[in-house]
């Protein structure tokens, strides 16, 4: 009797062991829609990671990440195309027309634009649409798309989390800046300890100076010429780097934008 007892309560811990690991993963699951491939750029597996991935950071950051891809625009430019799916299917991770942040491929043009709506729109403004756009370009020029969206969601995220009016590549928030901050940090601690630790030194460059012999022997300043070259600054052609910036749906709804093509 005992031992059937003992056997019950292994069998309720087992379970709920079962149900304390299974939980966190139905949790897990997508609650919508984010990825759109009309285009079929993507495979099953991959579209059910992105689905997943975006999921994970449209909570983290209560904005919507959307992948939007087609082969046909029925003859309208990507800009309103993606406007007039923004203002259809209601998209926004708080309500309807609400923060999302898309990225839209117009695979018959070979043209993407990036666009932010409300919280987006903040903290995503075009000259950090700009940068995301440049750091996708390549994937999506060598048909690594998946690789592509997936840096568009983390890279958008990122920068989510930077403070508006401060820029993404401000030194400060370089790896390596921060790492040569750490071990410059450590050495001056280390050295710090070392110094108090020691004697201290006695010896200078006065030490073994015989001052009634050492003297400067002689001195001459002499004023060669002065140099002056001239030279063409070349123009800042901005319109190689970005384009397209945002724009107003045609619900009225207005975004950040950057438009380029791979």
């Amino acid at each position: 009797m005992k031992r059937t007892g003992v056997l019950i309560t292994l069998f309720t811990l087992f379970s709920l062991c079962i149900l304390l690991f299974t939980s966190p993963v139905m949790a897990a699951s997508p609650t919508k829609q984010r990825i759109y491939d009309d285009a079929g750029l993507l495979s099953e597996p991959e579209t059910e990671k992105l689905e997943a991935l975006a999921e994970e950071y449209s909570v983290k950051r209560e904005t919507d990440f959307i992948i939007l891809t087609t082969n046909d625009t029925k003859g309208k430019d990507i800009i309103p195309y993606m406007q007039d799916f923004y203002d259809e299917k209601g998209l926004g991770y708080d309500k309807a027309h609400g923060n999302t942040a898309i990225l839209t491929v117009d695979m018959q043009e070979r043209d993407i634009y990036l666009a932010g709506f409300y919280k987006a729109e903040k903290l995503l403004g075009d000259d950090r649409l700009d940068l995301i756009r440049e750091k996708i370009t390549p994937a999506m020029s060598n048909e690594n798309y998946y690789d592509a969206f997936e840096t568009f969601i983390v890279t958008a995220d990122e920068y989510m989390g930077i403070r508006f009016g401060l820029s993404p590549n401000n030194v400060l928030f370089q790896l390596w800046f921060q790492a040569a901050v750490s071990i410059g940090l450590g050495a001056f601690i280390v050295g710090g300890m070392a110094y108090n630790s020691g004697g201290r030194v006695t010896i200078n460059n006065k030490t073994y100076e015989n001052s009634s012999t050492s003297r400067v022997v002689n001195k001459r300043d002499q004023y060669i010429r002065t140099t002056t070259t001239k030279r063409r600054k070349p123009e800042n052609n901005s319109s190689s780097r970005s384009g397209g910036g945002g724009g107003r749906t045609g619900g009225g709804h207005s975004h950040s934008g950057s438009r380029g093509s791979f």
